[in-house]
């Protein structure tokens, strides 16, 4: 079992950030009245056959990883997406109801961005912000936003814009998803190391409550940007080596397909291969290597099931030509992020996979090739009750953490409440 120490000081951060927000209040001023919120925890990494790493049952235990859990910044609403800055360890974060915020020298600025919203751009919420490739000699970056039309159908949009430090200008549209409909949609926007734009683009929960598949089918479409990874050049154009570019029955821009809800992108550092996490609707997360033009199933092939408590497919397991997940959640855990570490803070993680989980409430560390293990799951930070919403590596090697504890619909539910951190993993030397 994970030791901790100041665990009531999470209720109070995020009390205390309320309180502030009513009265108007800066969030420095709110930081100050929590001067030490810090957990100290023990993981193991890992055992041969328990599933913490822990001694047990006479098995030996794995090794000690003690961690330290510092708040960097609070009084955040739902904080969804981190970018660090080139030079150190300020970033850029996405509030989903629509802010752009700035953490400098470890302080939350108490005023967003000026220059978003742009009202131009209808933006109803927004999701990620990702640093162009070449941001230290353009300064631009990306930002990606559920965009609203007058009709009140809403899509998945990227928009590009500079940057200089202390407000946005030039703010331009430059990709706009062909995926219109109603209910909730969101996505992620990250830079991959071919210097694209990747862009998930959701299957809206609107569609999942009934058991009428047509919309949800829209996922297995080429002629629609609906349960798609899409890649995008940094104006916004599909690259000419995209898999289904030149095809008079297929969306350019799109990479991979088959998808409900895409939410965490990473590339292994090692192999170069791109993963992604996805969202199920009751059960059925998934996590998924991903290679161009390849189908992930959703939903002809889904071990959840919708809204309506019926599977999502008779067929739940596997159909010739769509790809398997390689790790899935039955139950779900909902995974918002994903992240693989290959820093020095923390060796025995190199190769890792970190997955922050909404639903589940945790920071879940998935490892491969364990002893005695094809793959191995250590949920963390469970005893702080929050909803992971971002996971990153740092420039410091460190693993640094968006979390809020908004539950929508709930008992006190706040959708704008500012209720959200930013956390940072390091090691612990006690």
């Amino acid at each position: 079992m994970p030791s901790y120490r100041t665990a009531p000081v999470l209720a109070a951060l995020f009390a205390a950030a309320t309180a502030a927000s009513a009265q108007q209040a800066t969030a420095q001023q709110a930081q100050s009245d929590v001067p030490d919120a810090t957990w100290i925890f023990d993981t193991y990494t890992p055992g041969v056959c328990t599933p913490t790493g822990a001694p047990h049952g006479g098995c030996p235990a794995g090794e000690l990883v003690r961690i330290r859990v510092v708040t960097i910044a609070y009084g955040l609403v739902r904080p969804w997406h981190l970018s660090f800055l080139p030079g150190g360890t300020d970033m850029l974060v996405t509030e989903l109801p629509g802010a752009l915020r700035i953490i400098r020298d470890g302080q939350l600025d108490p005023e967003p961005i000026a220059g978003w919203p742009d009202e131009s751009l209808g933006s109803q919420s927004l999701n990620s912000v990702v640093l162009h490739p070449e941001y230290e000699e353009n300064g631009l970056l990306f930002l990606s936003y559920v965009k609203r039309a007058a009709s009140g159908d809403t899509t998945v949009a990227l928009a590009r814009a500079h940057f200089d430090g202390e407000e946005l200008s030039g703010v331009e549209e430059i990709f706009v998803a062909d995926a219109w409909g109603t209910g909730a949609t969101a996505g992620r926007a990250e830079a991959g190391p071919d210097g694209m734009i990747y862009l998930t683009v959701g299957d809206r929960d609107a569609g999942n409550l009934t058991d009428d598949p047509s919309y949800r089918l829209l996922a297995q479409s080429l002629q629609s940007h609906v349960g798609k990874v899409l890649r995008l050049r940094d104006d916004g154009s599909a690259p000419d080596d995209n898999p289904f570019a030149g095809r008079d029955d297929a969306k350019a821009e799109i990479y991979t397909y088959g998808h409900r809800n895409a939410q965490g992108l990473a590339w292994h550092p090692e192999t170069g291969e791109m993963w992604a996490n996805e969202i199920g609707p009751l059960a059925g997360d998934e996590l998924n290597r991903l290679t161009p033009g390849s189908n992930y199933g959703w939903p002809l092939v889904s071990l959840g099931k919708i809204y309506t408590g019926n599977l999502a497919s008779e067929q739940s397991w596997y159909r010739p030509g769509m790809e398997m997940p390689v790790m899935f959640w039955v139950p779900a855990i909902s995974p918002s992020s994903l992240m693989i570490y290959d820093g020095d803070q923390f060796p025995l993680w190199q190769g890792h996979f970190f997955i922050g989980a909404l639903s589940g409430q945790q920071l879940q560390r998935a490892s491969f090739d364990q002893p005695l293990q094809s793959e191995r799951r250590d949920p963390m930070l469970v005893e702080l009750d929050a909803r992971i919403r971002d996971v990153r590596q740092g420039p410091d090697d460190n693993i640094y953490l968006a979390v809020s504890r908004d539950q929508q619909g709930g008992p006190g539910s706040a959708r704008n409440t500012p209720n959200g951190s930013i956390l940072r993993i390091e090691p612990a030397d006690e």
